[in-house]
Order: structure tokens, then C-alpha cells, then sequence
């Protein structure tokens, strides 16, 4: 712990230890990934837009090199434990300024992913609350309720949340883990298909700058907020045992969740037949993908039964709401430690008699009521315009902060080296750059598809980099506020010592 933190957690400023395990951590991590919806918002458009059957092997592939990242990440644990996690890994490694600068691009992420999550639970809540008890309340004042609970669990404590995370995850991967698994008992009608799932030739169908790229470019999408595990170190028992252990699990178990659940949906379809079966059952009036979350509910259904179906229905609607929860915790966390480091104003690192950091969470709150009123009041959807558009945003500034990790890990054990091998410290944290570095590319070239971006008469499935003035201002974002906040530090003289202790 550093110095300022040890100052904090006697004068009311810290946060409080031992509210949280390693499966607790886990449990965040899932949550905030909400890999149900990615199942069923993103895998079918991956196999559509993507490489088709091979989508499930891109999803492994993510996979692999987020482990390969995690590897320096889960190092750096052990020498840092700061609730701002990615911001003090890269002020350890790249510098003061490097690190305010991520710390502004990491803000950027979670908040912008929160409210993208409330405006697809709030159409959700909306269609499913009409359709089965005819309660007709417009989709913001769901999200809006989801905004006051989230805040509510937030404000009692970690541990609560947690809990309630952990009954909804269970659920959430078991249901799915139940289709995908009893797809795959029943072979559908053309067996398995293990090489045109996972060859080469099957994920790279297309290349990486055609349609593989865009598969692989939902599936990094999918993943986000696996990364948040480190922010919890403060409140865990044991940071240098926790963290990276609860690293390592969510990657894997977020990882094998898709790559198998998605394998089950293409053998249920037969992969020569899974482009057009996902068509098939995700058009509405004859658009492609309008649904795609009726696919999963399809093999379910088909599967196992329609009951299983309806479950999944609902627990979409639960894993979403469990994301509200888990990004509500890591975006107040984040306000918190920079209210702490004299970034933000000092009254960020205020935190309640239970040890949760009240004020940043209220503050967050307030930003999420003021953007789903805004969108509302000025008319725009809130899943074409604030789930699509704020995701897109989000992903973006998350793998930017990760190549900015990843860079800070090796300059750091460069000179740090202190029993990590050279894996661990150079080969690793290498291989994750480069493959972070071809992600964040492939993120902005399809940029288009991924926020639904697009520019006017022009077919993002075809030509790259083809977004609207929209898009191209949403994808300059992160990077605005990494130069932004790169002149904060430089700027901020007077607090000087309490930022450097802030990303250290």
C-alpha cells in the first residue's frame, strides 16, 4: 500500500479491507463482462458480419491474448495495490504524466459502458415488463430505476453487491452453459465441426483486415471489464494472492464460457448452415440481427426446451442489470482514487462509515441520470444510439489503457526485475502489445459496425474506417482525454506529491 493510502485509511479515506474474496473479485469481473449479453448481442454478428462458424475460435483467440496481457498485469499486483489499478501501473512504469493521462482515458471507459448498459437494460426492461404484465413505462424510467438500485448496493458496501452478483451469475452461466453443452450432446444436424470452429483457416476466414477483423473486433467488445480486477486490492484481504488469481480466473472462465457456449450454438445450427440459421432466427420483418438474442434462445429451446428459452429471456435482462451494478463499483472506485490523488476535487475520496467511497458514487450516479435524460429528451434510441455508441467508446478506451499497461509493464520489470522471469516480465506483456495494439486497430476500422456508426452510402461490411462525423468524434474521445489528462499532471504543481503517490 503506499504512503498516501496508509494516510487514507486513517483519516476516513480509505477504503475498507476484507469486504472481498477472490470469487467475490470474480463475480465483479463477470458481471461487468455480462457475458449472457455478449452471447447474445454479439456472437451473432460476429458469425453474420464475421467469420462465420470460426466465430467461436476468435472469441479464443481474444481470449489468449487477454491471458497473455493479464500475465504483466497480475505481476505489477505485486507491486502495486491502488483502487485506480491501470492508471497506477502506467504512472509506475511510463511517468506521473502517462499515468493521469490513463487515468482519464480509464474514467472515459467505465462511465461511458455504465450508461451504454443502462440504455440497453432500459429497452429491454421496457419490452419485456409490456409483453408479460403489461406494465408500459417508457425504457428511461427502467434505466433510471436500475441507476437508483445500483447506487444503493454500491453505497452499502462491496460485500453486498457482491452477493447479489454472485446468485445472478450463477444463474446467467449455468443457463447458458446448459444450452450450449446440451447443443452439443445432441450434435445437431451435421455433428461437430471442430475445424470449421477452430482451424486457422476457419477463424481467419475472410482476413484480418475483411471479415475475420470483424469478428474479432465483437470479440474484443465482449470482454470488456474483465480487466477490473486490480481496482478491488484495497479491499481484499490479500491483494498480492487475490488479484491475480482472480485475474486469471475471469479470463478463463469468461473465455471457455464463449468459446463453448458459442461452439454449441453453431453445432446446433450445423456450421456449414450458421450464417444463414442466425439470419434466419435473429430477423424481425425480415431485418437480419434485429433479434439476435432470439438465436441462444432458439438452440435452447430446440435443445432443451422452451422453458430454458424464457430463462434465458429474463436473465438477460439480470445480467444486464448485474453489469449496472459492477461498473457502478469500478467507475466510483476510479473517481475515487483520483479524488484521492488531487486529480479530481479532494471530496471524490470521501467514503461512509461501511468503507465504500460514497461521493464518487453519488457523483457517478448523477452523470448516469443527467446522460439517459438527455437522450431521452432529445429523442434518441436507447440502443442505436446510447448502448451502440457508448460501447463502441468504451472498448476503445479500455484496450488504449491495456496497450498503455502493457507498455508500462515492460519499461517497469526493465528495470524492476526482482525474481520475475523473462515471461513473466518482457514475453508475455510483448506478445499481449502486439496483440492488443492489431485489437485496438481492428476496434476503430470497424468502428462503424460496432457503434453503428455508419457513414451514408457507404457498406461498413465491405469498406473500412467508413464511420459518420459521429463516429469519428466518439473514437477521438479516449484519446482526448489522454492528452487532457496528461496536461493535468503536468500542470498540477501544487499537488504534485500527492499525484505521484496517486499512480505508484
Amino acid at each position: 500500500m503506499s504512503t498516501n493510502e496508509t494516510k487514507a485509511a486513517t483519516n476516513g479515506k480509505g477504503l475498507q479491507k476484507g469486504t472481498i474474496g477472490i470469487f467475490g473479485i470474480v463475480f465483479f469481473v463477470i458481471a461487468a463482462a455480462a457475458p449472457l449479453a455478449g452471447m447474445t448481442g454479439a456472437v451473432p454478428v460476429a458469425i453474420v458480419l464475421g467469420s462465420g462458424a470460426g466465430a467461436p475460435g476468435a472469441y479464443l483467440l481474444v481470449g489468449l491474448v487477454l491471458a497473455l496481457f493479464s500475465v504483466g498485469y497480475a505481476a505489477m499486483t505485486h507491486r502495486v495495490t491502488n483502487a485506480g489499478a491501470f492508471f497506477a501501473y502506467v504512472g509506475r512504469g511510463l511517468g506521473k504524466n502517462a499515468g493521469v493521462g490513463s487515468a482519464f482515458v480509464s474514467m472515459v471507459a467505465y462511465l461511458t459502458v455504465q450508461w451504454a448498459v443502462y440504455g440497453f437494460f432500459g429497452a429491454i426492461a421496457a419490452g419485456q415488463m409490456a409483453a408479460q404484465f403489461g406494465i408500459d413505462f417508457p425504457w428511461y424510467v427502467w434505466s433510471l430505476l436500475a441507476v437508483v438500485i445500483a447506487t444503493v448496493l454500491s453505497i452499502l458496501r462491496v460485500d453486498v453487491g457482491a452477493k447479489v452478483l454472485g446468485v445472478l451469475m450463477i444463474a446467467e452461466i449455468v443457463s447458458m452453459l446448459i444450452a450450449g453443452i446440451a447443443a452439443l450432446i445432441d450434435g445437431g444436424p451435421e455433428g461437430w465441426n471442430l475445424a470449421a470452429s477452430f482451424s486457422p483457416s476457419s477463424i481467419f476466414a475472410g482476413g484480418l483486415l475483411g471479415t475475420a477483423g470483424i469478428a474479432f473486433a465483437f470479440a474484443f467488445a465482449s470482454f470488456i471489464g474483465f480487466e477490473a480486477t486490480a481496482i478491488y486490492g484495497e479491499e481484499t484481504k490479500d491483494p498480492k494472492r487475490s488479484v491475480p488469481r482472480a485475474t486469471y480466473l475471469a479470463v478463463g472462465i469468461i473465455t471457455a464460457i464463449f468459446a463453448i457456449v458459442s461452439f454449441g450454438m453453431v453445432t446446433a445450427m450445423g456450421a456449414s448452415e450458421a450464417v444463414n440459421k442466425t439470419v434466419e432466427w435473429s430477423s424481425v420483418d425480415g431485418v437480419p440481427l434485429a433479434n439476435p438474442a432470439n438465436v441462444l434462445i432458439t438452440v435452447a429451446n430446440q435443445s432443451v426446451g422452451t422453458w430454458l428459452g424464457t430463462i434465458i429471456g429474463w436473465l438477460i435482462l439480470t445480467s444486464l442489470f448485474a453489469a449496472t451494478v459492477a461498473f457502478q463499483n469500478s467507475a466510483s472506485r476510479y473517481l475515487f482514487a483520483l479524488g484521492r490523488g488531487g486529480v479530481l476535487p479532494e471530496s471524490m475520496a470521501k467514503v461512509n462509515g461501511r468503507g465504500a467511497p460514497q461521493n464518487a458514487s453519488i457523483v457517478t450516479t448523477v452523470l448516469s441520470i443527467l446522460v439517459i435524460l438527455y437522450f431521452q429528451l432529445n429523442g434518441l434510441d436507447p440502443i442505436l444510439n446510447l448502448f451502440y455508441w457508448m460501447s463502441g467508446l468504451a472498448v476503445i478506451a479500455i484496450v488504449l489503457v491495456e496497450i498503455m499497461v502493457s507498455i508500462a509493464v515492460i519499461a517497469f520489470f526493465s528495470k524492476n526485475a526482482e525474481g520475475e522471469g523473462v515471461f513473466t516480465r518482457l514475453v508475455a506483456p510483448l506478445l499481449g502489445l502486439v496483440g492488443l495494439a492489431f485489437g485496438l486497430y481492428l476496434l476503430m476500422s470497424r468502428f462503424a459496425l460496432l457503434a453503428g456508426t455508419t457513414a451514408p452510402d457507404v457498406d461498413p461490411t465491405v469498406t473500412a474506417w467508413a464511420q459518420s462525423m459521429t463516429g469519428t468524434v466518439l473514437m477521438a474521445i479516449p484519446f482526448i482525454a489522454l492528452v487532457i489528462g496528461y496536461l493535468i499532471g503536468v500542470a498540477r504543481k501544487e499537488n504534485e506529491s500527492a499525484i505521484k503517490d496517486l499512480v505508484s
